[in-house]
């Protein structure tokens, strides 16, 4: 396979950063390992000179250059994995997802994904998403459990996505926070956008991000727990994890926005043990999307579904809800 270039100019908003964290964002579809690799090797070149330390802070109008022999592209095969279908027709499939399930195919997850599980379940999807992501219309994190709609062909998945653009579909999920909010319901508009720091991971931002808007209510309190229910305004990546953890309230058990952290003082020792036995039973964000409504555009009528909590999530809710021995 012939050498694939890309070459880039450092703008002024990026100067400062590491050079694998700048060539991660600039290229998406490599991995941050096949990027440093490719720094170690001697494959990146910045102003014609070879740069070889991962740590490289890029600057202002510095030309980056990275020439390697690309992987092989990546296919999606069906595969024999288990569904929890709540719904089916000859046009959608609406799917209850359990955590820790990735839901296409990607650098580091080549198989063992939800669309290859579709593939094997399903004649016919929807190839809007192309070859790794036939059908989908909406994701949920990995470790994000519930309720996905997926299309079975295009007009379905047109209609489907125009109603997502058009907020029409209502997605409603149920989360523990570690803390608690200013009242017993309330509204979270802050723009969401990709950390600088680490191109994974994303933040609320003054400038240059998406806008992003959450809708929570309380449903019980449990100190220092809080048990919320959220509606999405707009559907941005980890917008629910990012804008709870913004305002110090992380979603409980997220690993990467300071879930799994405990607070220095705030705590009384009795709630400190209630907090490290919960983090023993979850090892995710406890996130749930428990409803979900659209419009189907075949039946023409209004559709709407629920999924219960999965087991981790509500053996954390018993916990806290005082029916477990700590």
């Amino acid at each position: 396979m012939s050498k694939k270039i890309y070459e880039f100019v450092v703008d002024e908003e990026s100067a400062g950063e590491r050079l694998d964290l700048y060539l991660g964002g600039q290229i998406p579809e490599l991995s941050r390992s096949r990027i440093q690799k490719a720094i170690k090797s001697g494959e990146v070149l910045i102003d014609r000179s070879e740069v070889t330390k991962v740590s490289y802070r890029v600057d202002d109008n510095e030309r980056v250059l990275l020439e390697f022999t690309p992987p092989e592209p990546m296919k999606a095969f069906p595969e024999d994995i288990p569904l929890n279908i709540v719904y089916e027709d000859k046009f959608l499939v609406v799917l209850d997802k359990p955590p820790g399930l990735v839901v296409h195919p990607a650098p580091g997850h080549r198989s063992g994904t939800l669309v290859n599980a579709l593939l094997y379940h399903c004649d016919d999807l929807s190839g809007i998403g192309g070859v790794l992501r036939p059908g989908i219309v909406h994701r949920l994190d990995k470790d994000t459990s519930g309720l996905l709609v997926v299309a079975k062909n295009d007009e379905v998945h047109l209609s489907l996505s125009r109603q997502l653009m058009e907020r029409t579909v209502s997605r409603v999920y149920h989360t523990i926070i570690l803390g608690q909010m200013p009242g017993p319901e309330g509204v979270i508009d802050r723009p969401v956008g990709r950390s600088r720091r680490n191109r994974k991971r994303m933040t609320v931002v003054k400038s240059g991000g998406r806008d992003a808007v959450t809708y929570y209510n309380v449903m019980d309190t449990f100190p220092p727990f809080q048990y919320i229910k959220v509606k999405l305004g707009t559907g941005r990546t980890h917008q629910i994890r990012v804008h709870f953890s913004h305002f110090g309230r992380p979603i409980f058990g997220d690993p990467d926005y300071g879930g799994r952290k405990l607070r220095k003082g705030g705590l009384s020792d009795e709630e400190r043990k209630i907090v490290q036995k919960a983090l023993s039973i979850i090892d995710r964000q406890a996130l749930h999307a428990a409803e979900l409504s659209f419009y189907h555009p075949i039946v023409g009528r209004e559709m709407s579904f629920n999924a219960d909590l999965p087991d981790d999530f509500e053996s954390v809710l018993s916990l806290i809800r005082g029916s477990d021995e700590i």
